[in-house]
Formats: structure tokens, sequence, C-alpha cells
């Protein structure tokens, strides 16, 4: 487990992080951005924001090993700066990584005074276990869960024993099978402390890589969880825009009216290699437009190339979705960063502000973020 310090000082609202921010529409009006920060609840923060405002959040993963943990550590303090609306912490399938998830949640918000949504998952996973990270979720302040069905432990994934993962207590008796379970216990449990996402599959959920699925065949389910107390919708990545935007709107329109209003936040990973880019895909059974393929395959030996390409995507990707999109809510994306160090170049091709930036169409200096 890392070394963190417990009880550590939630800094005062305004303490940290102030200057001109993605989500603050008048750079004057320190009062309106001053009272989002303050707010714990995702859902209020998005309330609080004006139609025409844009916002970003940021997914960060538990690094295995110290190393990477020395890496991480400065490189959220210095995303700190971009001020993400919100920031998420995975967990491991079966709660393999619940120590460590727990741990850099508690960093993100108490010591860098951000947001954190805090990843749940049920599958493979005890009552006790659970009732252990939401009494911890709470004592640090996090009011914010992401519910997940979430997938069996990977051979050698952090606590796991030949692809099994081992409970502290062989005894405990796995209660849970599906999101909304999670969703309904926490709510019978928490009432409305914690406020829930779950997840939405613009291309449909599959079970495994090789079979398809397709989303209308999802909204039964999803209808379930929003009326069992989900109070936002987070997409599984996406490269296919139509797809989203397809998808968005089936869900507005749906005759059930769950989602005439809930939040629904899109999800973007930065392209960081070729190969790392198919396994995701093939893993989630996410389409990659043609058109997006010729680019990145004509340079897929090449990691900078292709990240540099991938960069102009996402930022494209992203314009297209903020250009198409009617006023009447904020709009905002979800970055799953694979922790990567970069980040901050898709902030700048896309004409996101960060603190150093020098202007419009100006060179962000957290470049190597």
């Amino acid at each position: 487990m890392w070394h963190v310090p417990r009880r550590i000082s939630r800094p005062l609202c305004g303490q940290l992080l102030l200057g001109p921010t993605w989500h603050k529409v008048d750079a004057h009006d320190d009062s309106r951005n001053l009272n989002i920060q303050c707010m714990d609840k995702i859902t209020d923060k998005l309330a609080a924001l004006p139609p025409k405002a844009n916002y970003f959040s940021l997914e960060f993963f538990p690094p295995k090993t110290q190393a990477g943990t020395a890496n991480l550590l400065p490189r959220l303090s210095r995303l700190a700066e971009l001020k993400p609306l919100f920031v998420a912490v995975t967990w491991g399938a079966g709660g393999s990584t619940a120590d460590k998830s727990l741990d850099l949640a508690e960093i993100c918000q108490r010591q860098y005074g951000l947001t954190t949504c805090l990843h749940l998952t049920c599958t493979n996973s005890s009552r006790q276990k659970l009732d252990v990270a939401l009494a911890e979720a709470k004592r640090i302040g996090i009011r914010n869960i992401l519910a997940l069905r979430g997938d069996e432990p990977r051979e050698g994934e952090y606590n796991t024993s030949n692809g099994v993962h081992r409970a502290e207590d062989a005894s405990q008796e796995v209660e849970f099978k599906y999101a909304i379970d999670l969703v309904q216990y926490i709510r019978k449990h928490y009432g409305d402390y914690f406020c829930i996402g779950v997840a939405a599959y613009p291309e449909g959920y599959s079970a495994n890589s090789y079979s398809s699925h397709s989303p209308d065949s999802d909204i039964p389910y999803l209808v379930e969880k929003v009326r069992a107390g989900a109070d936002f919708l987070m997409t599984q990545l996406f490269y296919d825009v139509n797809a989203f935007q397809d998808f968005e709107r089936v869900l507005r329109t749906h005759e059930s009216g769950a989602f005439r209003d809930i939040p629904i936040i899109p999800g973007l990973m930065p392209v960081q290699s070729w190969g790392i880019l198919t396994r995701a895909t093939k893993l989630s059974s996410v389409n990659i437009p043609e058109d997006i393929k010729r680019r990145l395959e004509s340079v897929k030996a090449d990691d900078e190339a292709v990240k540099a390409v991938g960069v102009d995507i996402v930022s494209e990707i992203v314009m297209d979705m903020k250009e198409s999109r009617t006023r009447s809510r904020a709009f905002g994306v979800h970055f799953y960063t694979l922790n990567c160090k970069t980040l901050a170049r898709h902030f700048h091709h896309t004409r996101l502000p960060t603190v150093r930036d020098s202007g419009e169409g100006g060179r962000s200096d957290l470049e190597e973020v």
C-alpha cells in the first residue's frame, strides 16, 4: 500500500487552484467559480454551470508500483491546475485495488482539493467489502460514486492469484451481480448522500470482445438503473461521433422519460499508441471509423506520430460535438487518461484554457503534464 498521510487537512474552498478555468464563463466572476469549486456533488456542479459553459473531467487508475506512484503524484498536482470539474479514480476488478484506489482518491479529494468520483465494481465483491469501501469513501469526504458491474480480475492483477481474486475472508458471500444491485444498495443505506453515476454504452455493451450487442438492447437496463437512483450517465470510450449523437438522441427522446434531463457525459480516450488503441477498442467492442483508422495506420509504427495524430483526432471529435450541441445545457467531456503525461496537448488543441495558457490560440506550457 502507498504511504499516504491519513487525516489530510482538506484545503478551504478557494485556497487552492484559483484562476481561469474551462468551466468558468466570466473570467471576472470569482464568486461563481468559488461556489462551484466548493460543491461536492457532480450533479450540483453541473447544475450550477451556465448553459453555454464547457467543462472537462479526468480519470486515473492507481499505479501498481511505488515508481508508478512517484511519477503520477507530481503529474496530478500539475493537472489540478487545469481545474477539471471532477476527477475519477478507478476500482480494480473484484476490489483488487481497493486500498490503492482509496488512497489515490483521498489524495485527489483532500490534498489537491479536487471533487473526486470513486469507481466501485460489484462483480466478485462481497457486501462486507463494499460496506468498508463506502464507509471509507464517506470518511474522506467523497460524495460521488460510479457504480459499475465490473469484470473478473485478471491473473496477476494486484492481489489476485491464478486469475482468481482472493477475498480477505473466503467465507464472504458475493451478493451483487449487476450495477443496479449496487445502485439500489447505496441508495438504501446512504440515501442521497452519494451522487451516483452509471455507465452507458453508445455502441452497445458486449460481454466480450467477440460478441456484438445493440445499444437499443441496453436501454431497458439503463432505465432501471436511473429509476433505482442513478444521477448521471458516463459513456464508454468512443471515436464514432455519429454513434454517440444517435445514442444521446435516442435517450433524450425515450418514451420512459428517464433520460430527459439526466447529465450524459461523453467519454474519450487520448490515443497513446496504435497497440493500446486497438487493444482497448477490441476489448470494448468500440468501432474506429475508417477515416480515423487510415490516419493512424499510416503512422502506427511511430508512437510519437500516433500521439500527434491522436491529439488532432480527439480534438476534432470534441470540436464536432461542441459545434453540434444545443446550448440548453453545459457541454463536457470525460477523458480516460490512462495516467498519460501529455494530456495538456489535448486541452491546448481543443482550445481549453489552462491556468498557464498564453491566451487564445497560445501554447500551453503544461505540455509534459
